[in-house]
């Protein structure tokens, strides 16, 4: 599995959404963001979206969610 570090999470063409297990007031907070253009993943801290995102192809991305599924 292969994940890369982009230089920000601002990407400004890019639609964010919280994930359903992060919670308002506890420090796990992220957001995700689905590029089908070039079939890539992100994911940022929602609490700092100024810090480097995570981008993931989108088959490393399903690799990524069965690997924490059973965690």
């Amino acid at each position: 599995m292969t994940a890369t570090a982009s230089l920000s999470g601002t990407d400004s063409t890019l639609s964010w959404f919280t994930s359903s297990y992060s919670s308002n007031d506890g420090p796990e907070c992220v957001e995700v963001a689905i590029a089908t253009s070039r079939a890539t993943v992100h994911v940022r801290d929602s609490k700092d979206v100024h810090r480097a995102c995570l981008t993931f192809s989108d088959g490393t991305w399903s690799d990524f969610l069965a690997f924490t599924a059973g965690r």
